[in-house]
């Protein structure tokens, strides 16, 4: 998917890019394929593959859930930015905190949003688990994302505490979801989510399967999760 393509596609589904966000696009590309010589960001860096597999794959949560009604967005374990930095491109309205535990991904985050121009962004170089019980952070976001992070299982864990009560927190996995989310159902419940809606669908051009749940916040999660660091990793609620 060249950056012509991309943006007919995103068209097609009612996400209209202005120029200088096609510029924001390209100049992520750059940038990620710049910085991962040096640091390991991505193994994908073929321009067709970036703008398929991490922009296009990024923003097709915006397909099913509708971004302008939210304001606060966390992203744990983004990575190189994905999805919450595409999304937020597409949605400039939208305030962005990712969290990471590795400091080298922040380095370069940071010099992304200079380069990019993004505002309302903010960067957390912390564990999941330990961000989960910070209060300034605890049940303060419309809506949490996760992307090929971990079991669904543990992601609920480590996000459905950031989730305030009333919002949402999006799973984004590839195949064999299902099983998953059955083996995550007890743990789903016990911090206080409930699963509303999932949507399937394959990505253009090499046609592999994605999944997309939305998990609603409908009451508090209990005070002592998420457990620390490294505990829901080792020994997850299923």
């Amino acid at each position: 998917m060249n950056p012509e393509q991309f943006q007919t596609a995103l068209a097609e589904k009612g996400i209209e890019l202005s120029d200088t966000q096609l510029k924001q696009f390209h100049d992520y590309f750059e940038m990620l394929v710049e910085w991962n010589e040096k640091m390991n960001l991505t193994a994908i860096t073929d321009e067709k593959e970036v703008y398929l597999k991490h922009f296009y794959d990024s923003i097709s949560a915006a397909f099913y859930v509708d971004f302008t009604k939210f304001e606060s967005i966390c992203d744990v374990g983004a990575g190189a930015g994905f999805p919450s930095i595409p999304i937020k491109i597409c949605f400039p309205h939208l305030k962005v905190s990712i969290v990471d535990s590795l400091k080298k991904r922040m380095t370069f985050l940071d010099a992304l949003a200079e380069k990019l121009g993004l505002t309302d962004v903010h960067f957390y170089h912390d564990r999941a688990e330990t961000f989960g019980q910070n209060k300034a952070h605890r049940e303060k976001y419309d809506f949490v994302t996760a992307r090929a992070v971990a079991r669904m299982s543990v992601l609920s864990e480590l996000c459905m505490p950031l989730v305030k009560k009333g919002g949402s927190f999006l799973v984004m996995k590839a195949a064999q979801a299902e099983q998953e989310l059955q083996t995550a159902e007890k743990a789903i419940k016990l911090f206080g989510g409930k699963v509303v809606n999932h949507y399937s669908f394959l990505l253009p051009v090499e046609e592999s399967e994605r999944n997309i749940y939305v998990i609603n916040k409908t009451k508090e999660t209990p005070n002592k999760y998420p457990r620390k660091p490294g505990t829901p990793n080792k020994l997850p609620i299923e």
